[in-house]
């Protein structure tokens, strides 16, 4: 049997902690609808009080008090033993679970210090790069190929991590590292929180990175794959707006199946949370969908600062490149416009829109529509590295960084 360590005592209090206060969530729902019914509403409208009262409110508030007991007492009888006890290793199962569950409801997470929180870091073979000492990464790992000043930085999508970006054996990272000689640099983000938060972190994190990269960096270019590319045009929104010098190193950026003007599913979900509060009957249920995350919600518009239908354009003096893709074998308007990839429809990942002052600006020769393809066969697709490895070779023109005057 394993010896228990940080890792795990952590894990276990941060699920104790998401097991109560969805418990307390369940409770509240079911005390709505237990007042919804006692006050006979008609079908559409809304609800009075969603707290019943006397005998019927005492007991709701008991369950709820006694559920809040119980989850400090197993928190404050585990914190002792997590100081105590070595941090464990990760596993990529745990890391999987811990990505999936801040993609859902990382916000809460965040907001409640609960241990499952991800915390924003940049990664080097599966290992933290620290921001202050790039170097020590490449120190503890001889085995490590030296750092060039080459840098290419990976950003995954929503519900994933680093590590998901090898699938099937492929990774692009470590393939266009070998062949191009850039030194890749993984983010680990929590992808339920908003996607402006994120942008501002990474922008930060790469300031103070790049400032101290063990070699002059010659080039920066940015491969952001789903969320992940909503989230470096952030980083590069938030980057100019406080005058970063990490800009002026910035000479690529690539899209892989990014939702640029939103996915449908999440617009389908907030319709239904529409209908649903129409009627005080089913209105409480429309908790549980509202529960998701604040990154899932920005991906109805594909926002990527704080005003959700902020259009924002692509930063100037930067190549940046679209990858999209249809499970249609051919063309289809069906498919194309409303299933894409499975997630994002073909205009969204090319930035295309109905108003032309939300069409971003991305020029024909860099835009590449793949045939046959799902969301995250992206990640593995041969054709789809084949044409990276096109854009991102050395031989291919490269401009000078954006403006930040």
């Amino acid at each position: 049997m394993p010896i228990p360590s940080r890792t795990h005592l952590s894990d276990l209090r941060g699920i104790t902690r998401m097991a109560i206060d969805a418990s307390e969530g369940v409770a509240g729902i079911v005390e709505h609808m237990h007042r919804t019914i006692q006050s006979v509403p008609l079908p559409i409208g809304k609800a009075k009080a969603d707290r019943t009262r006397g005998i019927t409110g005492f007991v709701y508030r008991s369950v709820r008090g006694g559920m809040r007991v119980v989850g400090r007492g197993i928190d404050m009888s585990l914190a002792p033993l997590t100081a105590l006890l070595p941090e464990g290793e990760s596993t990529p199962a745990r890391d999987a679970f811990l990505s999936a569950v801040n993609g859902v409801y990382g916000d809460y997470l965040a907001r409640t210090g609960n241990p499952l929180a991800l915390e924003m870091e940049l990664r080097l073979n599966g290992s933290r790069l620290d921001p202050q000492d790039p170097s020590s990464a490449f120190q503890a790992k001889p085995d490590l190929a030296p750092p060039t000043g080459r840098v290419l930085l990976l950003v995954h999508g929503l519900c994933l991590n680093d590590r998901q970006w090898t699938r099937e054996g492929h990774d692009h990272g470590a393939a266009l590292a070998d062949e191009h000689g850039y030194t890749p640099v993984y983010l680990r983000y929590n992808t339920g929180l908003r996607i402006s938060a994120n942008g501002q972190s990474l922008a930060d994190l790469l300031e103070r990175s790049l400032a101290q990269w063990p070699q002059p960096v010659e080039q920066l270019v940015i491969l952001g794959h789903s969320m992940g590319g909503l989230v470096a045009r952030s980083a590069c929104h938030h980057g100019q707006a406080a005058g970063h010098g990490w800009l002026k190193h910035l000479r690529k950026l690539v899209f892989v199946g990014t939702p640029h003007h939103g996915a449908p599913l999440e617009r389908g979900g907030h319709k239904l949370d529409f209908v649903m509060d129409l009627s005080p009957y089913s209105a409480p249920f429309t908790q549980i969908g509202k529960m998701r995350s604040a990154g899932i919600q920005d991906l109805r518009h594909g926002s990527v600062t704080t005003h959700p239908t902020e259009s924002v354009p692509l930063p100037a003096g930067v190549d940046c490149y679209a990858i999209a893709a249809t499970l249609a074998s051919r063309r289809s308007v069906v498919t194309e416009r409303l299933l894409g990839d499975g997630l994002v429809p073909l205009d969204s990942a090319l930035g295309r829109h109905s108003d032309p002052a939300r069409t971003l600006a991305l020029p024909k020769q860099r835009q590449w529509v793949g045939y046959g393809i799902g969301h995250l066969e992206l990640l593995s697709r041969p054709e789809v590295y084949a044409q990276l490895s096109a854009w991102l070779s050395s031989h291919a023109p490269a401009r000078r960084g954006p403006s930040i005057e």
